[in-house]
């Protein structure tokens, strides 16, 4: 089957050089690592050889260095830059089994194959190696969205898509397994960040390279009318006492290990070695015993 196309990536690539060349915002990429480096501190082992699979700057990769716990970290760029292997996040250059650990912050929500990416990671990790990923969610900029809709729709009489469709919470869990991860765990980091105004917001957004890549996108830009009602619409609808306005940024967080005879495993039913009955006190097929009245 094939994969729709959502992301027009060469286009993504683009707008993230643009945002690197013009100086990036990188307040949620901080944040992201700041989040990986208490997760991994919590892991008690330590990793030979580890990749870091498209976050926007090499931050992570410089962060996996610092830890103590990392040796060798391999950097897949989205865009050239100096001691990095550049590369796509859809199509891995890498062979199979060769990582002890993997991470990647806030890059996977512009793949057009989620599913085939989180198994070209899983295949490129050795057994009971870690994945780490943090990657951007479904309520994401869900105030930009409602007044960019409503909007378009009173000034231009129509809608077309403006901000990316982002993964839920309660669907990543199921990608991870069907990827061939064991021991998958999902959560997810709320930020909102207050603006001056919906402005404000899109200059950051250009700035973290945000900006529409969707292949369905109208051709043509927004015109002035359609973007000063939006900014009204976000001011009236989400804007705070003070006049400024809140931006929803939702980080989802996953993570799993590589399958490995080591790794706990769910018990089979009727394995158990132990009777309840045994546990309770009482004889099998006696009621259960009630709690003293007082």
């Amino acid at each position: 089957m094939t994969t729709p196309l959502v992301f027009d990536r060469p286009l993504v690539r683009r707008r993230l050089t643009r945002a690197l060349d013009q100086g990036y915002a990188d307040f949620l990429l901080v944040r992201a690592v700041e989040d990986l480096e208490e997760r991994l501190s919590t892991v008690l082992r330590s990793f030979d050889l580890a990749l870091d699979v498209g976050t926007p700057t090499p931050i992570a990769a410089e962060a996996l260095r610092r830890s103590g716990h990392v040796g060798t970290v391999i950097r897949l760029a989205p865009v050239p830059e100096r001691g990095s292997v550049v590369g796509d996040e859809e199509r891995l250059p890498f062979s199979g089994e060769r990582f002890d650990l993997a991470v990647s912050l806030l890059a996977l929500h512009g793949v057009n194959d989620l599913p085939g990416s989180l198994i070209q990671i899983r295949r490129a990790l050795k057994a009971d190696g870690l994945f780490i990923g943090a990657l951007l969610g479904g309520s994401t900029l869900t105030e930009l969205r409602q007044s960019l809709t409503q909007a378009e729709a009173e000034v231009e009489g129509g809608v077309s898509p403006r901000v990316a469709p982002f993964a839920d919470l309660r669907d990543i869990g199921g990608l991870l397994q069907r990827a061939g991860f064991a021991l998958p765990v999902t959560d997810t980091d709320v930020v909102r960040v207050r603006y001056a105004n919906a402005f404000a917001l899109m200059r950051d957004l250009r700035r973290m390279g945000l900006t529409n890549a969707l292949l369905d996108r109208r051709r043509t830009p927004l015109r002035r009318a359609t973007l000063m009602r939006a900014a009204e619409i976000y001011a009236e609808r989400f804007g705070d006492a003070d006049g400024r306005i809140p931006a929803t940024f939702e980080i989802v967080w996953l993570s799993g290990w590589t399958p490995h005879e080591s790794q706990q495993k769910p018990l089979r039913p009727g394995s158990a070695k132990a009777r309840l009955a045994d546990a309770l006190g009482v004889k099998e097929g006696d009621p259960a015993p009630r709690p003293d009245k007082t």
